[in-house]
């Protein structure tokens, strides 16, 4: 924090939501303001519908004197809306600013048919997931979309996506919030995008692995990817293209969708599986059908997810080499037993020792929730950071 004296209103609303002080008393412990002046700036955030006193009573105070009443984040003065996509489906909800789902769906949209029509049929979700959660479109303070494809955070634009054509440098968050507007008849908002593999990772991270400074999760679906979380924070390179490790080379001559030969993606992703499964006479055409037979028991299904697993172990040993995570878990449609052995057995056969000793290799806990929880989260953490949080309470009049 910049100068404990001059701790603004948005800094101490930080200190409440992240619970290191959650008190008056504990808030002029922490910054070094007087009593009056912790009192003035939690009374714009009152004022603002952002804090209210928490329901479990005084508690002593660090200063001493009497008990003080406990300040808490008020998580039902506005609504988010996120929304995951893939090839050909997508996820979207509305949820609380604390990241509880209060309505969704999921059904059929298909990325190739270019942002414009994707884009403006989620407009018409939201508008219908708005009317079913009982939330008005001027609660909503923001959305967030994960997308599955390398994203430039600064703009917001995918970037060269193998797998989304017609989307390269498309202006997404524009279109998205204009197709909220035009659903819902409300003003513009806020419009964040990142990769599908990174707000997973968001997501998974912040609900049941926080304590994990070093956190990888690897979404195998009809692609590859992998969203890594170090710190707390999503960590995506220099720009948006960290954790695309569906094409780093792996000594093979198959043809990938990015145009390039030999991607990992091209052999070991649900695609890939999908594929073969198609030329042996199985019909699947992608990672969720794959997905599907799997759940069904097929064995020629098992036995080529647990061989593409292992040549995802194989490029995992080094990431895990590199990162020394905590916790590695594997995301996506082919999650299953037969792909996370196959990762086993190469990732423990070609990492070293020291690399592994402290690792917990996982599935995912939150499953297809997991992008929707992360862009969430995404949204709320811009938001509500502390300079942010002070020009909007300056915009509110507050």
């Amino acid at each position: 924090m910049s100068g404990r004296a001059q701790a603004s209103a948005g800094e101490l609303l930080e200190l409440v939501r992240s619970g290191r002080a959650t008190t008056r008393g504990a808030l002029q412990q922490v910054t070094g303001l007087s009593r009056a002046t912790v009192g003035q700036r939690l009374d714009r955030l009152f004022r603002a519908g952002w804090l209210r006193e928490g329901a479990g009573g005084p508690v002593d105070s660090p200063l001493g004197g009497r008990p003080s009443i406990t300040l808490e984040f008020d998580d039902s003065h506005a609504v988010v809306l996120a929304a995951d996509l893939d090839t050909r489906h997508a996820r979207a909800a509305v949820l609380s600013l604390t990241g509880e789902i209060l309505a969704e769906h999921g059904g059929t949209l298909v990325i190739e048919d270019g942002p414009d029509a994707v884009l403006g049929e989620l407009g018409r979700w939201f508008a219908e997931l708005l009317e079913k959660a009982g939330h008005r479109a001027d609660e909503v303070c923001g959305i967030g979309l994960a997308v599955p494809g390398p994203v430039d955070s600064e703009t917001g634009r995918v970037v060269q996506p193998p797998i989304m054509p017609g989307w390269d440098g498309y202006d997404i968050r524009e279109r998205l919030a204009r197709a909220f507007g035009e659903h819902t008849g409300a003003g513009r908002v806020p419009v964040l995008v990142d990769n599908d593999a990174n707000l997973m990772a968001y997501g998974e991270q912040r609900t049941g692995y926080v304590d994990c400074s070093a956190f990888v999760l690897v979404k195998v679906s009809t692609g590859i990817g992998a969203g890594v979380v170090v710190d707390g924070s999503i960590y995506r390179g220099i720009d948006g293209g960290a954790g695309d490790i569906g094409h780093i080379r792996v000594g093979t001559d198959a043809l990938c969708r990015c145009g390039s030969y030999g991607c990992l993606a091209a052999v070991a992703s649900g695609g890939a599986v999908a594929r073969r499964l198609a030329e042996s006479g199985v019909p699947a055409a992608s990672g969720s059908d794959v997905r599907d037979l799997l759940t069904a028991g097929h064995v020629e299904a098992a036995a080529l997810a647990r061989e593409a697993g292992r040549q995802v172990g194989d490029v995992l040993a080094t990431v895990v080499t590199l990162l020394n995570p905590g916790v590695l878990m594997i995301a996506g449609d082919l999650a299953g037993t037969p792909f996370l052995t196959g990762v086993r057995e190469l990732l423990y056969q070609r990492a070293l020792p020291r690399s592994t000793a402290h690792l917990d290799v996982v599935t995912s806990r939150l499953g297809e929730r997991a992008g929707l929880v992360g862009a969430g989260a995404l949204v709320v953490e811009y938001l509500y950071a502390p300079g942010r949080a002070e020009e909007r309470l300056l915009a509110l009049g507050v």
